[in-house]
């Protein structure tokens, strides 16, 4: 009570002191909105795009299998998408990054594999919805990126100059 009377004499007066009081509200607002996002993001693990045990492109693809065979797509495709990264960096491709996220892993993966670009890209999104949109995963959303990730094996066992060279100018999704 003595707060309310003390405002009143601000200048300015009660005007002054709903409109502090309403920005405090929204502060408080905005702040519970930002915890609980954080707090909802956390939970369940690390969502880099790689965690920090390295894995192989054959690890993350058998436990994205094993995930995809239980029908839990979310992790599945977090997976798989973790497998055309370290297949991209273990056949040359790419530069190891700590640290990269799904989407500069598209950008970086596009500019050495431009007939990829767009494969990539969707794929990048694919894993940004379940991770950050909070999305559940699809069945065809992980097929899309297995076809990638198959698509990538068999290029750089096929590839006759070695890794980091591009097999073909035009997109694997038409030769299907």
């Amino acid at each position: 009570y003595r707060l309310l009377q003390k405002t009143a004499s601000f200048p300015g007066g009660w005007l002054t002191a709903t409109v502090l009081f309403i920005m405090l509200a929204i502060a408080l607002a905005v702040a519970i909105h930002v915890a609980r996002r954080t707090m909802r993001t956390n939970r369940g693990g690390d969502y880099q795009l790689f965690e920090a045990a390295q894995l192989t492109a054959a690890q993350h693809r058998a436990t994205a299998e094993d995930f995809a065979a239980r029908g839990e797509w979310t992790a599945a495709i977090r997976h798989r998408l973790r497998a055309v990264a370290r297949q991209l960096e273990e056949t040359g491709v790419l530069n190891p990054a700590p640290g990269r996220t799904a989407n500069e892993l598209a950008v970086d993966a596009g500019a050495a594999l431009p007939h990829l670009a767009g494969e990539l890209a969707q794929a990048a999104t694919a894993f940004n919805d379940v991770t950050y949109g909070e999305r559940p995963g699809t069945q065809s959303a992980y097929q899309m990126i297995a076809d990638l990730d198959e698509h990538l094996r068999s290029r750089s066992a096929t590839v006759p100059g070695g890794p980091g060279q591009t097999a073909a100018p035009d997109s694997w999704a038409q030769v299907r």
